[in-house]
């Protein structure tokens, strides 16, 4: 039986729920909590987080399961908690002002509001005498000092209400990019390159996948070597490292070093779908072996621990198990030895296992040496050491799953599936495992069940419409899904879903998408995503969207939509390609040569399989068994019966050919 029950007991949101005990009151973020701040006249306080957040567990141990700081709370504030995941409508908006008010911004986001929720002051974690003092100082503010927090909260809200072409100065009709401009832009990005640990030069690291997209595309257009060199390198040095799960598969959020050694160890859906899309690039690029064996244990552990029966993924898995983080991936030396049989050699040097840690006294995997250096000095032949290893794996996943596991939020978020879909569908165009096919068609046939009367529901529990992110990651899962099986539901799909878009999310006076609709109620705010962060924002994915759904659809009017909402980003992409790197791709691919590959007739998913195992980012693929008269298939036939690919630039064919080889070679570039 529990001491304390709270309003969050009736969400059926995990992380609200793991709130529900707490001796704070608190409640949804909602009208009725707004009516009541506004009642009482009381400063609110928003605190926002997600079930996999480390140290939203921390606060929530020390201050909010605490009766004495929950007496501050409850006497002097309206307390509301947030789902980020849930709401991210929310998070922006609060985010935004943090950051205006010159603080750093994480989670747990902590915001004290005014009752019409303007924000005054705002931070994230705070230890309990930290929180206790803070709470004390801006409740003593508020009632003594009120004009002077009136006026800040209105001074943040205007700031929050500002256009973003006026904050960022988005102007231009122009959205191709010179030669000169694309090595000014890689440049800027290549100056920050780590050239010891990979990736971007910093502490924390995350993977970031748009960045290293953007990279991809750079270094297949350009040929530039050190580009592709840094790509691939990065690529490796990821997925050696403790960031990666070396037993059951799949990335963690973010490396807490530079040698992506060691993680804050919660999982999220959204960057293994972007991890999928990235490594099964890099090994069309590459034909690395090591991405490939990346790819299919990632997949391996969303069917197992991500999977739910509708065909969608869960949302996260977090960090924490019994209380300490990382407990579920780590081990200890002896535990190796006996996972070995005792013959803890290679496999102890391999993943750099010690017998004090190489963590804290305990051992987080990773891959410091070459398997050559290993069969060498162990005379194993490569057959040897891969059974060795993958022994080990196996019976490291049998220990794991008798211990008690992190906590799972089963959330399935039409998004983060639609990240999960592309990354599925490209994965399959690069290794033709009829599983992951498979996998990827369970999951596009869930998405489409989130669809209701042209509208997409950004759970499948609630009537909450999906944001502008969750539109624009299904847009684009499905254009990628039809380009990998020719389903042309999908394609249609996308269509509807776009119409919607535009009804709802679009904003004339700026040629940009709203996050949330036009049906969203309870905020100060409406906010537009510019920026490319750990997933793209949702304008440079729309932007993508529209030049390839445009072009699928032989419409100019979608396809100009893209490209000036791409334009006005132009300056910003060659300032800043690390924070516009999803712009940036696309600004590359429409700066080069654009193909439409067309394929009629019987081995049309054949021809397109084997087209899509190349990499040619600046490129859209349609196919079609039968004949028709419907765009882009009028006037293109099957030549003899046999099938046939038009490769097309702006609509203007080249000679139709009946071979792969022959249309690969009217592609001017093509990958490896």
């Amino acid at each position: 039986m529990f001491e304390h029950t709270n309003d969050l007991i009736r969400s059926t949101s995990p992380y609200l729920q793991q709130h529900a005990h707490n001796p704070v009151n608190w409640q949804e973020w909602g009208q009725k909590a707004l009516d009541q701040a506004k009642k009482e006249d009381k400063p609110i306080l928003v605190s926002i987080g997600y079930s996999s957040c480390h140290w939203c567990h921390v606060m929530e141990k020390e201050s909010f399961e605490d009766t004495a700081v929950a007496k501050i709370m409850n006497e002097n504030f309206i307390n509301i908690k947030v789902d980020r995941e849930e709401r991210p409508d929310v998070d922006q908006v609060y985010m935004d002002a943090v950051q205006a008010m010159g603080l750093q911004g994480g989670w747990p986001l902590n915001v004290f509001l005014t009752p019409d929720q303007k924000p005054f002051y705002g931070g994230t974690y705070f230890p309990k005498e930290g929180w206790v003092n803070l709470l004390t100082s801006v409740a003593e503010a508020f009632e003594k000092n009120r004009d002077k927090i009136d006026e800040s909260a209105e001074a943040f809200t205007k700031n929050l209400q500002a256009k973003e072409s006026e904050k960022y100065k988005l102007e231009g009709t122009a959205f191709r990019l010179s030669a000169e401009e694309i090595q000014t832009t890689y440049e800027n990005l290549a100056r920050k390159f780590d050239p010891i640990d990979g990736g971007i030069k910093k502490s924390p690291k995350f993977p970031m996948p748009s960045v290293w997209q953007y990279l991809a595309v750079y270094a297949q257009q350009t040929g530039n070597k050190e580009a592709l060199d840094h790509l691939e390198f990065t690529l490796e040095k990821i997925a050696n490292g403790g960031i990666y799960d070396h037993v059951g598969g799949g990335f963690a959020r973010y490396s807490t070093d530079e040698e992506w050694h060691v993680p804050h160890f919660e999982k999220m859906l959204y960057d293994n779908g972007q991890l999928l899309s990235l490594y099964a690039n890099g090994y069309k690029l590459t034909g690395n072996p090591k991405f490939e064996v990346t790819i299919l244990e990632t997949i391996e552990w969303l069917k197992r621990e991500m999977l739910d029966k509708t065909g969608g993924f869960y949302s996260a898995l977090d960090a924490d198990s019994e209380g300490v983080e990382g407990k579920f991936y780590v081990w200890s030396y002896d535990e190796i030895v006996q996972l070995t049989s005792g013959n803890v050699n290679p496999v102890a040097e391999y993943y750099d296992v010690k017998p004090d840690g190489n963590w804290e006294g305990t051992n987080a995997l990773r891959v410091v040496t070459t398997e050559e250096d290993l069969m060498l000095k162990y005379n194993l032949t490569h057959e040897e050491f891969h059974s060795k290893i993958n022994d080990f794996k196996k019976a490291a996943l049998s220990q794991r799953e008798i211990r008690i596991r992190p906590g799972l939020d089963n959330k399935i978020i039409a998004g983060w599936n639609g990240l999960a879909l592309s990354g599925l569908t490209e994965s399959f165009q690069a290794l033709q495992d009829s599983a992951i096919l498979e996998l990827a068609n369970t999951n596009a046939t869930f998405l489409k069940s989130l669809i209701k009367d042209g509208k997409l529901y950004r759970f499948p529990d609630k009537e909450l419409e999906g944001f502008m992110e969750d539109y624009a990651a299904v847009i684009q899962g499905f254009i990628k899904y039809y380009e990998t099986t020719l389903d042309r539901s999908y394609l249609e799909m996308a269509k509807t879903l776009t119409a919607r878009a535009e009804e709802a999310f679009y904003d004339e006076s700026e040629n940009l998408y709203y996050f949330s609709s036009t049906e969203s109620s309870n905020l100060i705010a409406r906010k537009k995503e510019l920026f490319d962060n750990v997933i793209p924002s949702s304008n440079s994915l729309m932007a993508w969207n529209l030049v390839h759904l445009g072009t699928h659809l032989y419409d100019d009017e979608v396809i100009k939509k893209g490209q000036s909402i791409l334009a006005q980003t132009r300056e910003l992409i060659i300032q800043e390609p690390e924070y516009m790197s999803n712009w940036g791709m696309l600004a590359m691919e429409l700066s080069d040569t654009f193909a439409e590959v067309i394929i009629v007739g019987p081995k049309a998913k054949e021809f397109a399989n084997e087209i899509n195992k190349k990499y040619i980012p600046n490129k859209i693929i349609s196919g079609i068994l039968n004949e028709t008269e419907m765009p882009p298939f009028e006037m293109k036939t099957a030549i003899n019966g046999e099938t046939t690919i038009y490769i097309c630039y702006n609509k203007s064919c080249k000679q139709p050919v009946t071979e792969v080889t022959e249309a690969l070679s009217q592609i001017k570039k093509t990958g490896k």
